[in-house]
């Protein structure tokens, strides 16, 4: 049989020079500084990171050859010649920073690892925890069924998505709880490894023990053994070998002891290829199993608690992390009647050894009412967020009224929120800046439809997990945000979206509550571009033959992607009119030399070793306008209303927003969150901080503070940065504790 031939589409040099000469990318003020130090590839042939010219080709030729028409027989020319046209629109929307794909693919698309595996081209994912079976996965426990329900699967999704880079929400709510069965046995864990690893003393610190020595006083038969390969697969099974031997369904044999055997781990430092990053050695792995083996032992002969499950989940983000191989984002959704589940993060203890490892949030519809106590724990900690699903299940805009079961399958959320999702689902974002795209002359129609169509192709990826792509297939779900709303809003109209409040009855208390005024101009604005969002995915779906998607459209907290175009973050509101930037580096960071000879401040982290920590000083747009507000001095009653107003004419999905509140607002908070009760989907809330900490990401400062400072700045860092290095950088720096997202829920990679 002949081997299909396939084509696909390529941007010739000469385009790309020209866009060169004809584009300038709108870096914020640290824009050129935070991509090259996230998202731009090591480059071997040319011994140094990519420049954005050829992150952008990289990225838009990796997406636009995922049109599925490009893999089939006798392509019909006249679709490459569109599709060519299409990525060369694409390639100068992103490259001016008029609009990006997410973090995910800036770092991923077009690589040799996105070609095998297209789950890492999405932010984040939602899982239920509940006995699932693993089906025709890329991961399946040999000792297990496809079809077989298991314990492991949703913490063996968890943990792999993780490790990908992706972040993940997952539920514990107690319909989920109750599908838990009854932990049956005990397990006595062994961890073993051979003298010959270089990771053998620092194992035997965690509780392993020495190979040889086990195997003179055991046979290999004794007990369940399970030698890891050296994968991240390896990884996962070993702890989906630990969870199932607790439970009889998945343990038939009784087996009660169990050996894992770390010897072909490699150890700390190595480096890890496709994905990148260095490896930390298996020490956090082992640190994780008798972690869980424990959480499970101390249930033996009961069941487990929703406390117990987000543990589990939490103590396999905390490993993620330790495991150097990529930041870790979790959000745990329980009930909003599970008292145990919500203060959770009280026990101090925990709360530092692994439940900092997710943000938790509850589940409500739009009858419940009891938000004094879940507004008085945010008050005290943050948490927890407001997720209802009901909305979710039976709404997409608010202004398009109820359509019973829209999205009848969601359970959840991503851990940022701004997408509702059914089990095993991701979200799939792009993000347009208004703002930005505006001043570069773009038709705004145009902008969103080529984000939309470079969202629709990414679901055409080749995924790992079966009941992902399940999901995908029927879902087709996307997330077309815009970011720099507030930017955007100010510059169009000169004032911001919500201009006033009325007095207005509650539909069910009757209560008098302030009922926002919106702009009209907005409205028309933003409903026009969902339109125009709504369109482009119609007539895409026709011509490749699929769903149209069920949802399109959101607004994500953004975060890193939105400091490249400096614009303010998602809907929300900059941090401050003029404020230091703080960022964190790598001591051995080729980039630090560059920053100080152009005249930025860096010095020595006080928390971290080895960290250095270099001082931008921003100005927001329209600073110094009568109409801007900050999230220092914006009342949170016009935060959960503009939120509200794009739930209602932009967002089919949802609205990511952390609203900020000053210590007198916090009795607000309950009030406000009833008073939307039938409009946002997702809500979460945190106490503005100021400039209490020393070395804070960002320090609100006056404006002769951020002349003085502008002032120290000379030099162009990109130009000396290229002088000091001759074009050649190190490989493997990174910045540090950088997010995706505003309120550093999800990942950067």
């Amino acid at each position: 049989m002949q081997a299909m031939k396939l084509s696909s589409v390529s941007l010739s040099d000469e385009f790309i020079n020209q866009i060169k000469n004809e584009v300038t990318p709108h870096w914020g003020e640290l824009g050129w500084v935070t991509y090259k130090r996230t998202y731009a590839r090591w480059i071997p042939k040319k011994q140094r990171t990519e420049n954005w010219d050829e992150t952008v080709k990289r990225v838009v030729e990796g997406n636009i050859n995922l049109d599925p028409r490009l893999h089939q027989n006798n392509v019909d020319p006249q679709v490459i010649s569109e599709l060519t046209d299409e990525a060369k629109k694409l390639y100068k929307l992103i490259y001016g920073l008029a609009a990006t794909p997410s973090g995910r693919n800036l770092w991923i698309s077009g690589t040799p690892y996105e070609a095998r595996n297209g789950d890492a081209l999405n932010n984040c994912w939602f899982i239920a925890v509940r006995p699932q079976p693993y089906g025709d996965s890329h991961i399946v426990p040999e000792y297990l069924k496809k079809d077989q329900p298991a314990v492991s699967m949703p913490y063996s999704f968890m943990f792999d998505q993780l490790m990908k880079g992706g972040g993940v929400g997952f539920s514990v709510t107690k319909e989920n709880v109750h599908k838990i069965p009854l932990v049956d046995n005990k397990v006595n864990l062994t961890v073993v490894i051979d003298k010959d690893s270089e990771s053998y003393a620092d194992s035997l610190k965690m509780g392993a023990v020495d190979k040889d020595d086990y195997f003179k006083n055991h046979s290999i038969t004794d007990a369940a053994y399970y030698r890891l390969p050296d994968t991240r697969e390896g990884w996962v099974l070993s702890n989906a070998h630990l969870i199932d031997l607790h439970f009889k369904s998945t343990n038939p044999k009784n087996q009660q002891n169990l050996v894992l055997d770390m010897s072909d781990i490699r150890p700390k430092g190595a480096k890890i290829k496709g994905f990148g990053g260095t490896a930390s050695g298996p020490m956090p792995l082992i640190e994780m199993l008798f972690d869980i083996n424990g959480v499970l032992n101390n249930r033996a002969r009961r069941r487990l608690s929703s406390v117990d499950m987000t543990d589990i989940g939490n103590m396999i983000g905390k490993t993620v992390v330790a495991g150097n191989v990529r930041r870790s984002a979790e959000l745990a959704l329980g009930s909003a009647d599970d008292e145990d589940f919500i203060t959770m993060k009280q026990d101090k203890e925990k709360l530092y050894h692994h439940r900092w490892a997710s943000n938790n949030s509850v589940a409500v519809d739009s009858q419940f009412s009891n938000y004094g106590p879940i507004a008085d724990s945010i008050r005290h900690n943050g948490e927890p967020g407001i997720v209802n699903l009901e909305l979710s299940k039976n709404y997409g805009r608010k202004i398009d009224g109820i359509q019973k079961d829209i999205d009848p399958n969601v359970e959840g959320t991503n851990p940022c929120g701004e997408i509702s999702l059914s089990n095993g689902e991701p979200c799939n974002l792009f993000e347009v800046f208004p703002y930005v795209a505006s001043q570069q002359n773009w038709d705004l129609d145009e902008a969103f439809t080529l984000g939309t169509r470079f969202s629709k192709r990414v679901t055409f990826s080749p995924y790992d997990w079966e009941v992902s792509r399940k999901a995908i297939n029927k879902n087709r779900r996307i997330g077309i945000s815009m970011s720099g709303i507030q930017d955007w809003i100010l510059s169009e109209l000169g004032n911001r979206v919500v201009t006033g409040y009325q007095d207005a009855k509650d539909p069910e208390t009757g209560e008098t509550i302030k009922k926002p005024i919106y702009d009209q101009r907005a409205i028309d604005k933003v409903d026009g571009l969902y339109k125009a969002v709504v369109k482009a995915d119609k007539d895409y779906s026709d011509e490749l033959g699929c769903n149209t998607s069920i949802k399109h459209t959101t607004v994500k907290p953004s975060g890193t992607v939105a400091k490249l175009a400096g614009v303010s973050e998602g809907m929300h509101f900059h941090y401050a009119p003029y404020l230091i930037q703080r960022i964190r580096f790598q001591d051995s960071d080729p980039l630090l030399p560059a920053l100080k000879a152009c005249g930025y401040h860096v010095e020595k982290d006080i928390y971290s070793k080895n960290t250095m920590v270099a001082e931008f000083p921003i100005r927001a747009a329209h600073a110094d306008s009568k109409k801007f507000a900050s999230a220092g001095n914006v009342s949170i009653a016009e935060q959960f209303a503009t939120q509200a107003f794009l739930q209602t004419y932009w967002s089919d999905n949802a609205v990511s927003c952390t609203v900020t509140f000053q210590p007198e607002e916090g009795d607000q908070i309950a009030p406000l969150m009833h008073q939307y009760r039938f409009t946002t989907k997702s809500t979460s809330l945190l106490p503005y901080v100021g400039n209490e900490f020393k070395q804070a990401p960002k320090e609100p400062i006056d404006t002769k503070s951020y002349e003085k400072k502008v002032m120290q700045i000379h030099g162009d860092v990109q130009r000396v940065f290229n002088q000091l290095n001759d074009n050649h950088d190190q490989k493997g720096a990174e910045i540090i504790g950088q997010t995706d997202c505003a309120g550093g829920a999800c990942p950067i990679k």
